[in-house]
């Protein structure tokens, strides 16, 4: 593995697992991707196979239930890891959740609010036939990896869509609300009432931007646009959060380099010191536990 929270595990002699989920890269099932198999995609299940890897991969490595695990995770698998610290606090010691969407937001016109001051405009060639097209094939393809499944959870559980029906937008119009819902309906049929209950659904389940977990480091670039649904400001001493400035997308994940800003060594420096100071808690729990 490569990237930064590899590279913080020989500090502590740590074990770094790498999980994929279910229903992207080699993990596709015997069915394919029928609707018959999606309804096996989820949130839900990919925490509860966290789980089962937790215990399989302690039996396997024979780790002391008094190790502590902490979970990393970019962007939604950034949601997972604070999710799996927030559900199953007795397995997860600690979450590292970088550039985490925890709030499920059904039309997401602040996207691009971020990306006017962030990046400026910017033209893409697009076809919404070609797009639908691609997204109803059932065949894993290697190019454009998961789309189909992706599209199935915004339709479930999280929306994201990005529009830009606000008139301060500078872009393009056509991607409207309606358009975006329109393709839950084509590809999956999927009603946009039954799309709003489920986003509705996951900020209730989850807790969207309060989650109420401990032990959960929220990191974040201020140019990054899905800061805006992650957790920025700590909510008293539940959750700590780290706003890296000038920052991008899980930028703090990547490999160290010699062009890195100042902004983002100091932020991967706190991130260090942040897990120093909780994988000390556990150490003096395991003492004192001990006596």
């Amino acid at each position: 593995m490569r990237g930064h929270p590899a590279a913080l595990a020989p500090a502590w002699g740590a074990l770094v697992i790498s999980l994929e989920h279910r229903f992207y890269g080699l993990s596709i099932p015997a069915g394919g991707l029928e609707m018959a198999q999606l309804r096996f995609l989820s949130s839900r299940l990919a925490l509860a196979d966290v789980v089962s890897a937790h215990l399989a991969l302690s039996r396997l490595f024979n780790i002391s239930s008094s190790s502590p695990w902490i979970c990393f995770g970019g962007s939604y698998a950034g949601s997972l890891a604070a999710w799996a610290r927030l559900k199953f606090p007795h397995l997860i010691f600690a979450s590292v959740a970088s550039s985490a969407p925890v709030r499920a937001v059904l039309d997401f016109s602040e996207y691009n609010d971020i990306v006017l001051h962030s990046l400026g405009q910017k033209c893409l060639s697009f076809s919404r036939a070609e797009t639908v097209a691609q997204l109803r094939s059932t065949e894993p393809q290697l190019s454009g990896v998961g789309d189909r499944q992706w599209l199935y959870q915004t339709c479930t559980e999280f929306g994201f869509y990005v529009t830009c029906e606000n008139p301060r937008c500078p872009f393009s119009q056509l991607p409207a609300l309606p358009s975006q819902l329109d393709l839950c309906e084509q590809v999956f049929g999927l009603s946009a009432l039954s799309v709003a209950q489920a986003v509705a659904q996951t900020n209730s389940y989850y807790g969207g931007q309060t989650p109420g977990a401990n032990k959960v480091l929220f990191v974040n670039g201020d140019t990054d646009p899905w800061h805006v649904l992650s957790v920025t400001q700590a909510l008293g001493s539940s959750e700590s959060t780290l706003l890296i400035r000038t920052g991008s997308h899980c930028l703090d994940m990547a490999p160290e380099r010699p062009s890195d800003s100042p902004s983002l060594r100091l932020g991967r420096q706190n991130i260090f010191q942040q897990l120093q100071t909780w994988l000390k808690l556990a150490k003096e729990s395991q003492i004192k536990g001990e006596v």
